[in-house]
C-alpha cells in the first residue's frame, strides 16, 4: 500500500474526530422553541425548521417563510432563475476551498472564481451565502433538493471543522477546536496586530457569512448538525475576542476593509437567544465600533467617506444587541443611522449614493452620479435593517424605503435570462448617463447577497402584531398567506408592478376577528380606494400610513385596494435640475447610449392637473413612455445590458406658459428651484385663475428677493393671464 499523504491522514483523522464532536453538539442543542414545527427529516415538509425566540421588544413580527407562497410575478421570475442556479451549480465547487484548507480531498472540484480562489484572502464567504440561499430556497419553495444540497454542505463543513480541530497544537494549526474557515487562522491574528488590507481581507466578514449560512440551515431546514458546527465557531470567536481590550477592538474595527465584520453581532446575538450562553452576547458586544456607535447614538452624521457596506450591517448588529439585552442606546444608534442614509444618501431606486463603495456627503446626490456606485450589497443590508427597525417600531417609514429599494434596485439586479453556472447578478447598479448593468458576480459579495435576496421575496409581504390581533399588508405582490396560528388564509391577487391601475384584491378564507392594516404607498397621488366586499369604505388614506379595517372576518370576504400609478418626478437633493422619473413604485430609465445627460423640457405642455402622462405619453408596451422629442422611458426592472439614463437634466431656459414664451430667464432661487418649479409646485390647479394667483405670489416674492425685476414680473403675469392651459 502506498504511504499515506499528510492530506489522507488528516482526512481519516477528521472523519474519526467528527463523530464524537457532532454527538456532543447535538446533545447540547436546546429544546425547540414553542410554536415551531419540528426537525426536518427524510421526506419532511418545508415547514420543518427552528424558529429563533421572538424578542420581547418586537411590536410586529414576521411570518415563517414557509407560510407565504408567491404567485406569478416579476419577483417569481427572478426567483426561479436563481433557484435554477442553486439546483444545478456543482456544490463541491463551493466546498473546495474549505476542504483544501482542512487538508481534505477536494474531489477534483475547482473553486467558483471571483474572490473564491485558493489564494484569495476572502475565500469561503461565497459558500456561506450559497448555504443561506439553499436554506431560504427550501423554506420558500419546498423542493427537497434544496434541503439535500444544504445537508450536503453542512456535513462537509462539519468534516472540515473536525479536520481542523485535529490540527490544534500543530504548527500552523488553529488555536482551538471549533475554528472553521477556508484559510488558516493567520488573518485573524494579523488583524489583532492591526494589519491592513489587502494583507488582511475582512476575516470576520467571511466568518460571519459561514456562521450565518450554518444558522440559516438550522433555522430553515432544521439541520441539527449545523447548530453544533456554528456553536463551535461561536466558542472559538469568544476565545479570540472575549478578553481583548476595548481599545484594541475599536482600532481593529476602524481599519478599512480589514476590520469589516458584516453582521457578526447579529449571528452571535441569535446564538445567545437560542442557547442562553452569555459568552455569545459578550462576543456580540465585542463588535461595537465605539466611535461610530456613539456618534450615531448622539445623532452626529459622520458617514461621509465611510465604507458603506462595512457599516450598514454593524447597525443590524446593534439592533440585535438591543433586542437581546434591552440596552436602548443601541436602537437609538440604529434608528439615527438609518435616518442619515434615507433619504440623504439614496437614489431614486433605493441604491446608496456615494463614490464606489463609499458613502457620499449628506444630501449630495447629483454630484455622486458616476460609473461605480450603488453597490447591491448595501441595499441587501439596508432592507434587513429596515425590516428589523419595523419589527421594533411598526413605523411604516421603514417599509416605504423597503418598497422603493425592492421594486427599484433589487428587481433591476438580476438579468432576465437563466444560467446554471452564473448567478447573473449585479455588483454596482450605476445611475450615470449611458450606464449599463454588468451581470455575473459568481464568487463576489454582491453575487452572494443577491442569491439570498432573490430566494426570500415572500418574507416581508405580510407581518402580524405581537399579539396576533392585526395583520399588516406591506407589499402588493401576488401571494398567499397561510396564517396557521389563526387558521386563516389570505390570498392576494394583483398585477403589481406591471399594471398601472394599481389594483390588488385580498380574499379571506376562514373566520375570525383581526385588524387588517393596508399600507398606503408613499407615491400615491390619485388616492387610495378601499372596497370591502365591493363597497367603498369611508377611511382616511394618507400616503405613508396605514388604512385599518378592524372587523369579524368570514370566508369569502374580499378587500380591493386601488392605488393608480402616476408618473412623478423626483429631484436630486443637491441639484433640483437633476431629475428622475417613476411610475408608481417603479423607477423608469431612458433608453439611450449617450454618455451626456439628456435634456427634457416639460413645462411648456403642462396641464392644470399636472398629470405628467399628458406630457410624457404612454408608449406601445406596458409601463413605457415617450417624450415629444422621441425619448423612450422603460421600467428599470427590465434586466438587460442596454444603455440607460436613470437621471436627466430639466431644461427650461425661459419662462413659458403653453405656447407663450415670455423671454424672461427661468432663474433658480435660493433652494435651486426655478421660477416655473415654484409655480407648478403649488398645483394642481382648478383653472387658469389659480395659475395666475401662483404666478402672482411667486413673482412678488422674487421681486422682493432681487431675483426678478418689476418689469419682468408684469411680463410673466400678463403671459399667464393670456395663456391657454390643457386640463
Amino acid at each position: 500500500m502506498a504511504d499515506l499523504t499528510r492530506r489522507d491522514a488528516l482526512r481519516m483523522a477528521a472523519i474519526a474526530a467528527a463523530v464524537p464532536a457532532l454527538q456532543t453538539a447535538t446533545s447540547s442543542t436546546p429544546a425547540r422553541a414553542a410554536g415551531t414545527r419540528g426537525i426536518a427529516s427524510a421526506g419532511a415538509s418545508p415547514a420543518a425548521g427552528m424558529a429563533l425566540p421572538t424578542p420581547s421588544s418586537w411590536v410586529v413580527k414576521p411570518f415563517d417563510n414557509t407560510e407565504v407562497t408567491l404567485g406569478s410575478s416579476l419577483f417569481t421570475a427572478n426567483r426561479d432563475r436563481i433557484l435554477n442556479f442553486l439546483r444545478q451549480y456543482p456544490i463541491d465547487n463551493m466546498l473546495a476551498v474549505y476542504r483544501d484548507n482542512a487538508g481534505l480531498d477536494t474531489l477534483g472540484a475547482q473553486p467558483p472564481g471571483g474572490w473564491e480562489t485558493y489564494d484569495s484572502n476572502l475565500r469561503g464567504h461565497y459558500g456561506g451565502h450559497f448555504l443561506s440561499a439553499l436554506s431560504l430556497a427550501y423554506a420558500g419553495d419546498g423542493n427537497p433538493a434544496f434541503k439535500s444540497r444544504a445537508d450536503h454542505m453542512v456535513t462537509a463543513l462539519g468534516q472540515c471543522q473536525a479536520a481542523l480541530a485535529a490540527q490544534v497544537g500543530t504548527p500552523g494549526g488553529p488555536s482551538r477546536a471549533g475554528y472553521l474557515a477556508a484559510y488558516p487562522e493567520t488573518q485573524f491574528i494579523e488583524l489583532e496586530r492591526y494589519a491592513t488590507y489587502p494583507t488582511v481581507w475582512a476575516p470576520w466578514y467571511t466568518n460571519h457569512m459561514i456562521m450565518r449560512g450554518l444558522l440559516d440551515a438550522y433555522q430553515y431546514t432544521g439541520n441539527q448538525e449545523a447548530l453544533g458546527i456554528v456553536r463551535g465557531m461561536a466558542d472559538w470567536a469568544y476565545s479570540r475576542l472575549g478578553n481583548l481590550p476595548r481599545t484594541q477592538l475599536d482600532r481593529m474595527w476602524s481599519i478599512y476593509i480589514a476590520g469589516e465584520y458584516n453582521a457578526m453581532p447579529v449571528v452571535m446575538a441569535d446564538l445567545y437567544a437560542l442557547t442562553g450562553n452569555q459568552h455569545y452576547l459578550t462576543t456580540a458586544r465585542c463588535f461595537d465600533n465605539t466611535y461610530l456607535l456613539q456618534a450615531a447614538e448622539n445623532d452626529q452624521d459622520t458617514l461621509d467617506g465611510e465604507h458603506a457596506n462595512q457599516h450598514i450591517p454593524q447597525y443590524q448588529g446593534y439592533l440585535a444587541i438591543y433586542e437581546r439585552s434591552g440596552d436602548s442606546s443601541y436602537i437609538t444608534a440604529a434608528r439615527n443611522f438609518w435616518d442619515m442614509v434615507v433619504p440623504h444618501r439614496t437614489y431614486l431606486d433605493g441604491g446608496m449614493a456615494g463614490s464606489g463603495e463609499i458613502f457620499g456627503a449628506r444630501d449630495v446626490i447629483a454630484a455622486t452620479i458616476q460609473t461605480s456606485n450603488a453597490e447591491s450589497c448595501c441595499v441587501y443590508n439596508m432592507l434587513k435593517l429596515s425590516r428589523g427597525l419595523f419589527f421594533n417600531t411598526a413605523d411604516p417609514t421603514y417599509m416605504q424605503y423597503y418598497e422603493r429599494a425592492l421594486y427599484g434596485q433589487i428587481l433591476a439586479s438580476r438579468q432576465n435570462t437563466s444560467s446554471s453556472w452564473d448567478p447573473l447578478l449585479t455588483y454596482f447598479v450605476p445611475v450615470n448617463p449611458g450606464a449599463r448593468r454588468d451581470y455575473g458576480n459568481l464568487g463576489t459579495c454582491c453575487g452572494g447577497t443577491g442569491l439570498e435576496t432573490h430566494t426570500k421575496f415572500q418574507d416581508s409581504v405580510y407581518f402580524r402584531s405581537a399579539d396576533d390581533s392585526a395583520l399588516y399588508v406591506n407589499l402588493y405582490i401576488p401571494s398567499t398567506l397561510h396564517w396557521t396560528q389563526r387558521g386563516l388564509t389570505i390570498t392576494q391577487t394583483t398585477a403589481y408592478p406591471t399594471d398601472p391601475s394599481g389594483t390588488s384584491t385580498l380574499t379571506v378564507t376562514g373566520s375570525g376577528r383581526f385588524a387588517l392594516k393596508l399600507r398606503v404607498p408613499y407615491w400615491v397621488e390619485r388616492g387610495f380606494t378601499v372596497r370591502l366586499n365591493g363597497t367603498v369604505q369611508d377611511v382616511i388614506t394618507t400616503a405613508g400610513t396605514y388604512v385599518t379595517l378592524d372587523r369579524q372576518w368570514s370566508s369569502g370576504d374580499t378587500v380591493e385596494v386601488s392605488a393608480p400609478f402616476t408618473l412623478r418626478i423626483e429631484r436630486a437633493l443637491d441639484d433640483p435640475a437633476t431629475q428622475s422619473l417613476a411610475c408608481g413604485p417603479v423607477p423608469l430609465v431612458i433608453q439611450n447610449s449617450s454618455t451626456s445627460y439628456r435634456n427634457l423640457t416639460l413645462y411648456r405642455d403642462y396641464p392644470l392637473s399636472r398629470d405628467l402622462s399628458k406630457v410624457i405619453r404612454p408608449g406601445s408596451a406596458p409601463m413605457t413612455f415617450t417624450t415629444r422629442d422621441g425619448l423612450t422611458f422603460v421600467p428599470f426592472y427590465i434586466g438587460t445590458t442596454a444603455s440607460y439614463h436613470a437621471y436627466w437634466k430639466r431644461y427650461e431656459p425661459t419662462i413659458v406658459f403653453g405656447s407663450t414664451d415670455t423671454g424672461v430667464t427661468n432663474r433658480k432661487g435660493g433652494d435651486g428651484r426655478t421660477f416655473l418649479d415654484e409655480v407648478w409646485d403649488r398645483g394642481p390647479f382648478g383653472g387658469r385663475s389659480a395659475v395666475v394667483s401662483a404666478v402672482d405670489a411667486v413673482s412678488s416674492a422674487r421681486v422682493g428677493a432681487g431675483l426678478m425685476t418689476s418689469a419682468q414680473r408684469r411680463t410673466v403675469l400678463t403671459a399667464a393671464q393670456q395663456a391657454v392651459f390643457p386640463v
